[in-house]
């Protein structure tokens, strides 16, 4: 934060107070200019609002229709010193636009003219800031030629007003009031009063303003000194000395106080004190906190800091200017450890309100008129938008937005320190420092009531004025709830004593103020030291060398993402899962890196150094996290610092002394800000002071470690290009530049915007499809890496966010709060129209269809309006933003999201008509790039449709698939089917007869898993053979094929009439390319047709798997349930399928059990597994075995007796499934109730399998079963859920 590094030679300058002093104001050889900004700012205004330049330079160029007084005329700088500071080049422009945000402002006698402090700030490019402290005031106008000026303004302002009012009598006093006045019409007086200035009755004042501009922001000091100076010149006596003798001081005889120590340097009537924290404290923050807290109130800080660390657009709006920048400085102080990377604007001139239309994360200000209402502010765009309204005390919040971790305890640690400081956390507009112009009128008369003696004005405490008040008596009752004592006396007692105890050099208020800042600032940076405890352990340190990391930064991932997301608690992810993906913790963790090869970032040297701490003095073991909130115990040491810094002075400055001046300049003419003797102010004196030598000495030390580091690493230029090309990574636009606004600046600064979204897109693509493969990981050595659908619900909403900046960019008129939704709309109007125009009906394929005709499911249509339609019937959704998301899901999950834009945006026509010149859409170049990054995710699956509206209606069409050569295609019995889903299922229901086609609707069944079907074997031809079965949902067009290859039917196969089929989802096939080139493995498939034909009846044709590759696909099996039990349970896939898929542990099992079965037909009748295991149930139901040792015995038994009562509770559900498919069952409760390994030994010592087994069988090997026992065990610690489907009806 502290100032820029200085440049060599210029060491003295480097450690100074104020850079310069700087005077606005009116400049009477020019006269009255209007201003040509807000000009520009009114033809931007029509221009966007699509009226035609010329209608608005009339109308509003000058803005005629407000009256003189009230209109904008052109400030200029009229001095400033030191004429230029090398490293901190004078900006003329900027400095006069944040000095002046609204121009000129004349007064007559009768306005208040009360002075104003406004502070602002001057970004540069490189992200450097230096401080701007401004009082303005007004002065009386001497210039004849001026007064005259007004005078004409007015008789011409005037005749308009009349003639427009003859002109139209009925509306006139409307428009005439609101013209006047903005949306302020009260009275007739009112309008008489603004329509008057007469040159003979009147005095005619213009706002002057006095500025100091300072590497860091020591606000209340210079606040104090610009209020000396402006008393000095109000006063009736001069000043002790001329005004020139304090600004010389202050520019060149004040130093900045060293780290960690104060300095007290001297005003015009007193000194001023400030202090400056040390190296290993919080950073220095000048702004009252409590004025932010009171302007806003707890919730809403948190809620607005909460947007800001997540990088959304963030929008200021307060009629005053330091307000803005209380509340702005205020939070991006709190983000320590981090900093604000973006736009950052507090106080946005009104000439600059297009900068609203960047499509960057921003954090600015916007001074709001009077009366102006919320309303009739247009923004460009609000999808992404957290407003605050300061005045009014009223937040709106994005939607999807996530909560702050442990916001409640959070919020009430704060509210503890508020209270003990006197502060409602509520907020309370009524506290703060403009408490003269109040509407609260109670506090009014307190506060003028002269005539009550125990209220004496100078120290009246808050408390006691708001004694009382039901706010107050809320907030005792809160404190004494929460056991905070909010004693009396350390509210009122301590200003009685303010009199005895002068060692306090700074009054009692400021050193609260200080020390309330600095408690609220500990309590939000423990919160994150406690979030982040132990960030380190997840940084990747890839790079040996700075140089080989700077080169291939935008290729590394530098933060183990999803590592540190599954060490955190629950409720915390979705918060912190959006946090971890911002550019400003992109930076933190990149400084991190950086600090191997050089020195360690101030803020992050101070964090690290807490983390350090709270290790040592952290009882649990370092590593462990707890639930438990934990509060910061680092309040009072922080406060105690402060105190002890402004209790003793470590340094003085020079007091200010006569200068070596003209006779007869600097008069002192009372109420006149004197011109001053620039000569005098040009230059500092010769250097002497201590201070220049000590820094000098360290200068020397900083150039011979630079040289020492240049001779080391690379050479200074290159590397210094490669730190700015790293920093900005993913940065689009650091800082507009406020000073040029000449067109050809606005047009280079959208280019840049341009190339900024392209680039952001191109990042953002490349880290979903990263994610989504997993590449990277496996290249760093994880092995399978997914994505958690916490993380890919991230990536997509910031990939809606950056949708929505786009659509943003640019636009004519704003509609709706979604700019591509409303996009969406028109377009949709169009085509309909168009529609209706040719009114050809589009054929959507038959409904159902006959059994003969092919059987395959029709096509459907790929529609962008019908995709649309979709989300407008979704009655979950009530805002056009809420839609623009749902569409864009349910665009990626079809893999169509480019292609939809690409056909929204052929319509040209539209796209000029919505959109301006330089808007990114209407960028040719840029637009087919940003269309082709989009194109890449086709190359990945996302299922972030279903899986996140899992309550809506979603119609889905079957169809049955059967194999015509083998069996009839006609059945007379009643077939039936029941599909199940990850969220649920279909019940069963009935297919009409002889229809292989229906359609159906029912909620979301999310990825669907089975299918059942069967039949009622009634009627003469009950036999079916089914090749497989397609469900397609309408919606999204995923289509899932579930297998068979198997008859339904009593007497033939395993004489089943019922079956469940396992669903794999189907590649559309013109997107076979690019699943080919895709890494993402295949989800596993069910079992083939041919494997199921050829197991079941055993022709022996196929070629047989032999031992060691039944062994190994045995081990495959357990293993791949072993590992999908080992990832985060966000990531798992469907275990149904590995048990009951093409490889699963079903399969397996049966290629175990098949092997040396005896295959021989018993009088042309098919022997199955199930015969061999009810066999053994026989043999077991009638025999007690002999064992030598009888727990063996026992244990023996009662694996035995649930093996028995396993199968006899298959055979006696009532399903009419086949002998496989009770097979099946037996296997997946076995899993499930660990008991395989128990009951295989059993199977292998029973009689019947000599009977029905070859001597090479496997299971009639003892190595190999005991292997098998071995390999099954490794499961057993799992919990196995079954879906319903496949153990309908058995009850065990």
């Amino acid at each position: 934060m502290s100032g820029a590094a200085p440049g060599p030679g210029s060491s003295p300058a480097a450690c100074r107070f104020a850079h310069y002093f700087v005077l606005c104001g009116i400049d009477a050889d020019s006269g009255l200019e209007p201003d040509e900004l807000a000009v520009l700012y009114e033809w931007l205004e029509a221009d966007r609002h699509g009226k035609s330049q010329d209608t608005a330079d009339t109308t509003s160029g000058e803005n005629f229709d407000q009256s003189p007084l009230r209109r904008t005329f052109k400030s200029k700088v009229l001095a400033h010193y030191p004429q230029n500071i090398e490293w901190n080049p004078f900006d003329q422009d900027a400095v006069n636009m944040l000095c002046m945000p609204k121009g000129l402002s004349f007064r007559t006698q009768a306005d208040s003219k009360e002075p104003q402090f406004h502070s602002f700030i001057i970004t540069r490019e490189d992200g450097s800031r230096t401080y701007g402290f401004v009082l303005t005031f007004y002065e009386e106008v001497t210039s004849k030629q001026i007064c005259t000026a007004m005078q004409t303004l007015y008789q011409m302002h005037n005749a308009e007003q009349c003639s427009s009012v003859c002109a139209s009598s009925s509306c006139s006093m409307d428009s005439l009031a609101s013209s006047i006045d903005e949306g302020d019409a009260t009275s007739l007086l009112k309008l008489q009063r603004y329509n008057s200035y007469d040159i003979n009755r009147d005095t005619l004042y213009v706002s002057k303003s006095i500025c100091l501009i300072t590497p860091l922001p020591f606000m209340q000091a210079c606040k104090k000194f610009l209020l000396q100076l402006y008393q000095a010149v109000s006063s009736q006596q001069p000043p002790p000395l001329p005004l020139e003798s304090y600004i010389h001081n202050i520019l060149y005889e004040v130093p900045l106080p060293p780290p960690g120590r104060s300095l007290k340097f001297y005003g015009v009537y007193e000194p001023v004190v400030c202090q400056r924290p040390g190296p290993n404290e919080l950073p220095l923050s000048d702004y009252p906190l409590r004025e932010a807290f009171e302007l806003l109130g707890l919730e809403n800080l948190v809620q607005v800091f909460t947007c800001v660390l997540l990088e959304m657009q963030t929008l200021l709006y307060s009629q005053d200017y330091q307000r803005l920048m209380t509340v702005a400085e205020g939070i991006t102080t709190l983000l320590f450890p981090f900093q604000w990377q973006h736009v950052y604007v507090p106080i946005l001139p009104a000439s600059l309100l297009h900068f609203l239309d960047a499509p960057v994360p921003y954090l600015m200000g916007l001074q709001s008129k009077e009366g102006t209402d919320r309303s009739k502010l247009e923004l460009p765009q609000e999808a992404n938008l957290c407003f605050v309204d300061i005045d009014n005390h009223f937040i709106e919040l994005p939607e999807e937005f996530p909560q702050f971790p442990n916001k409640v305890d959070f919020i009430q640690e704060l509210s503890e320190v508020l209270l003990q400081f006197g502060i409602p956390p509520e907020g309370n507009l009524h506290c703060s420092e403009s408490a003269t112009k109040l509407k609260n009128m109670v506090l009014k008369d307190l506060v003028n009531d002269k005539k009550n003696g125990n209220v004496p004005t100078n120290n009246i405490s808050m408390y006691e004025m708001l004694k009382g008040n039901e706010t107050i008596a809320r907030l005792q009752a809160l404190a004494k709830r929460t056991g905070v004592t909010v004693e009396k006396m350390d509210l009122s007692a301590s200003l009685s004593e303010k009199g005895k105890d002068l060692k306090l050099q700074c009054e009692e208020a400021e050193l609260r103020d200080y020390q309330l800042n600095v408690q609220l600032r500990e309590v939000f940076a423990n919160r994150f030291a406690q979030m982040f405890a132990d960030y380190e352990a997840f940084v990747i340190q890839t790079a040996q060398d700075m140089e080989s990391w700077l080169t291939n930064r935008e290729q590394m991932q530098n933060f183990d993402k999803a590592s540190f997301l599954s060490d955190q608690p629950e409720p915390c992810l979705p918060f912190l899962s959006r946090f971890i993906e911002t550019q400003m913790f992109a930076t933190f963790i990149d400084n991190k890196i950086m600090s191997q090869w050089e020195e360690k970032d101030p803020l992050l040297r101070v964090f690290d150094s807490r983390i350090e701490k709270m290790r040592l003095y952290s009882v649990r073991a370092p590593t462990l996290r707890t639930s438990i909130y934990q509060k910061c115990s680092s309040l009072k040491e922080a406060a105690q610092s402060i105190e002890q810094r402004l209790l003793k002075m470590d340094h003085t400055a020079i007091h200010p002394h006569l200068l070596d001046m003209k006779i007869g300049q600097g008069k002192y003419e009372q109420g006149f800000f004197p011109k001053l003797q620039s000569d005098v102010l040009a230059t500092g004196p010769a250097s002497n002071n201590r201070w220049v030598s000590r820094s000098a000495t360290a200068q020397r030390r900083k150039d011979r470690l630079r040289q020492h580091s240049e001779h080391i690493g690379l050479d200074s230029d290159l590397r210094e290009k490669y730190m700015q090309e790293a920093r900005t990574i993913g940065k689009n636009l650091r800082q507009p530049k406020l000073s040029d606004l000449s067109p050809a600046v606005i047009a280079q600064t959208n280019s840049k915007f341009v190339e900024g979204l392209l680039k952001e897109c191109r990042m953002k693509t490349k880290r979903m499809l990263v994610e989504k493969m997993g590449h990277e990981a496996v290249e760093l050595g994880h092995g399978e890496a997914n994505i958690t659908g916490l993380e890919e619900n991230t990536l997509i909403a910031s990939l809606c966010d950056l949708l929505e900046r786009i659509w943003s960019h640019g636009l004519q008129v704003k509609q709706g709060k979604s700019a591509l939704w409303s996009h969406l709309i028109q377009f949709q109007d169009r085509e309909e129209k168009q529609e209706h125009l040719t009114d050809s009906p589009v054929a959507l394929g038959p409904e159902r269809r006959k059994s003969d005709s092919g059987v395959a499911l029709p096509t459907l249509r790929v529609s962008l309006i019908q995709d649309m339609r979709h989300v407008q019937n979704m009655s979950e959704i009530k805002t056009d933003v809420g839609r623009a998301r749902a569409w864009i899901r349910l665009s990626l999950e079809k893999k169509l999201l480019s292609q939809h834009l690409k056909q929204l945006l052929s319509n040209q026509p539209l796209t000029k008509k919505l959109y301006k010149r330089y808007a990114f859409l209407r960028c040719e170049e840029e637009r087919e790039q940003f269309l082709y990054h989009l194109l890449s995710l086709n190359a990945v699956d996302y299922f972030c449709f279903t899986s996140v509206f899992t309550t809506i209606m979603i119609p889905y069409r079957s169809v049955i698939i059967p194999i015509k050569k083998l069996s009839n295609a006609m059945i007379t019995s009643n077939p039936w089917i029941c599909v199940s889903g990850e969220l649920g299922d279909t019940g069963i229901m009935q297919i009409p007869k002889n229809l292989l086609e229906m359609t159906f609707e029912c909620p979301n069944l999310g990825k669907l898993t089975t299918v059942q079907i069967g039949h009622d074997n009634s009627g003469l031809l009950a036999k079916w053979l089914v090749d497989c079965v397609m469900v397609r949902n309408e919606i999204t067009g995923h289509t899932y094929r579930f297998p068979c290859g198997r008859w339904l039917g009593k007497g033939i196969d395993d004489g089943s009439l019922e079956r469940i089929l396992i669903g794999e989802l189907m590649t559309p096939a013109s997107d076979e390319d690019l699943g080919k080139q895709c890494r993402t493995p295949p989800q596993q498939k069910s079992p083939t047709t041919t494997r199921r034909l050829s197991i079941t009846s055993l022709t022996g044709k196929s070629t047989k798997p032999s031992a060691g590759q039944i062994q190994e696909g045995m081990g495959e099996a357990v293993n791949n349930i072993v590992k999908h039990f080992h990832k985060p349970e966000k990531e798992r896939g469907s275990l149904t399928v590995l048990l009951c898929g093409e490889n699963g542990l079903v399969a397996a099992l049966e290629q175990v059990f098949h092997h040396g079965f005896k295959s021989a037909r018993i009088f042309h009748k098919n022997v199955f597994i199930w015969d061999f295991v009810e066999k053994a149930v026989a043999y077991f139901e009638t025999t007690d075995q002999i064992l030598d040792n009888e727990a063996d015995v026992l244990v023996q038994k009662s694996s035995c007796k649930t093996f028995c009562h396993y199968v006899n509770a298959i055979n006696t559900a009532p399903r009419n499934i086949g002998k496989d498919g009770k097979f099946q069952i037996l296997v997946c409760l076995g899993t499930r109730d660990h008991l395989l390994p128990q009951w295989i030994p059993l199977l292998a010592e029973c009689p019947a399998i000599a009977r029905m087994y070859e001597e090479s069988a496997l299971l009639r090997d003892h190595m190999t079963v005991n292997s098998l026992i071995r390999v099954l065990q490794t499961i057993k610690d799992f919990t196995i859920v079954l879906e319903g489907s496949l153990i309908k009806g058995v009850d065990v």
